[in-house]
């Protein structure tokens, strides 16, 4: 670990993990509650995200507006996020303003009153925000797809909910489930900039060392992917596709050359698919690849946008560069380019206090140790082509592929029957 990387535990169990930038002078800081759409039951889905709303909503000692004034008071940057398996409360301020920030962000957490009417105001908000996403076909078919590989696990569901869902929470829902996962124990807070390790511990003791209460184990099965089709009908002017397979978990160590082979498939402008599909042809306005990765399983996915008239080519030709993946090996010169390229964007990306306090927790919360840039790099520079053939010929496999898409199929079938067609033909002749 380097100089400016230190850790403390508090006597509650409560992780402070925080990385020094004396170069700026801003401070970054995020609580990572261990409380994702995956440990919810079925009848409470959504729920987290509910939350993740309500505590902005007002504490014993502020309203709504009045939290909203003092994060402005110091010029500060906060908000939150839900995903699958985490909550995560973050705020950017000027160092000066650390304590402030802290203090703030505290009363939310342990003090928020979850009044009735803030549910239901907050209840009509989420609700127009499922239907915004409902109107997003490209970020539906994400999730679309993540229900077709992980049909019936918790990871396959959306984040957000269902109206269905939102509309049962009641204010006993959402108090037990803060009483059950808003737990020290269940808790990291990461914080990086123009801090000093020992002030942070300070602070964060004397407005969090009081929060207490055992964490209540949850069971979370890891998701045992499979191979689908599905598409559903939406009036859209384009097909929105995803093609992929099952990904690595967080802590898989071959992550490492998974990240080079999206790189190579569809990371960006010069990738294979990029260059293939959209430059040479001008089939698609956006094509791209990525993994998702979770403690205990992941997905890698091909998203692309195209005409109707397109989809069945654009499937075969992006199977095609898929297949040359797994048959042919990466030459020398193109593999040092991803390799260049990956790792410029990963240190262009620790340039912000931001992404350095985002890093930090998802190490300590996934690896329980700090992966240092110099680890990463050496690890990409590790990679060879024989790695990343392999690794195609491992994910690849055809009866292992799904397909999710979303767009105009008519009640004739006929397109969505084409689309089908083309992906089916290539699992059976490389079965």
């Amino acid at each position: 670990m380097r100089d400016e990387i230190a850790k403390s535990v508090l006597p509650t169990g409560l992780r402070i993990v925080t990385e020094r930038m004396p170069h700026v002078r801003t401070a970054a800081m995020g609580i990572w509650v261990n409380a994702g759409s995956r440990y919810e039951p079925p009848a409470l889905h959504g729920i987290s995200h509910f939350l993740e709303h309500l505590f902005f909503k007002g504490t014993a000692k502020r309203t709504a507006l009045e939290i909203a004034q003092a994060a402005d008071e110091v010029g500060g940057q906060m908000n939150a996020f839900t995903d699958r398996e985490q909550t995560v409360f973050y705020v950017k301020v000027l160092s000066a303003h650390f304590e402030r920030a802290v203090e703030i962000t505290s009363d939310m957490l342990l003090h928020s009153t979850f009044a009735g009417e803030a549910i239901e105001r907050e209840r009509q908000v989420i609700t127009e925000e499922i239907k915004s996403y409902e109107d997003s076909p490209d970020e539906l078919v994400q999730d679309l797809f993540a229900q077709t590989v992980w049909n019936g696990h918790p990871l396959g569901r959306p984040v957000i909910g269902t109206l269905s869902t939102v509309n049962r929470l009641t204010r006993e829902d959402l108090v037990q489930h803060v009483s059950q996962f808003y737990r020290p124990g269940n808790v990291v807070v990461s914080v990086a900039g123009d801090i000093d390790h020992a002030h942070v511990v300070d602070v964060i003791g004397r407005y969090l060392g009081r929060w207490e209460g055992p964490v209540t184990p949850v069971a979370a099965d890891p998701p045992r992917p499979q191979a689908d089709v599905a598409t559903r009908l939406k009036e859209t002017e384009q097909i929105h596709l995803c093609l992929g397979t099952r990904g690595l978990a967080q802590g898989d160590e071959a992550r490492y050359t998974l990240s080079l082979l999206d790189h190579l498939l569809g990371g960006g402008m010069s990738s294979r698919l990029f260059q293939e599909i959209r430059e040479k042809r001008g089939l698609v306005y956006t094509i791209a690849s990525y993994g998702s990765s979770y403690r205990d399983g992941g997905l890698f996915v091909i998203y692309a946008g195209m005409s109707p008239d397109a989809g069945p080519e654009v499937i075969r030709l992006t199977l095609d560069e898929v297949e040359k993946m797994k048959a042919e090996l990466v030459d020398g010169a193109e593999l040092s380019r991803a390799k260049e390229s990956l790792k410029g964007s990963l240190m262009l990306s620790l340039e912000s206090t931001g992404s350095r306090m985002s890093i930090l927790a998802r190490s300590e919360i996934y690896h329980g140790r700090q992966i240092t840039l110099d680890e990463l790099i050496s690890k990409i520079d590790a990679v060879t082509a024989d790695d990343l053939r392999r690794m195609a010929n491992d994910l690849f496999r055809p009866r292992l592929l799904s397909m999710a898409a979303i767009g105009p199929f008519r009640s004739d079938g006929a397109l969505a029957k084409s689309m089908g067609d083309a992906f089916e033909s290539y699992v059976e002749a490389k079965a």
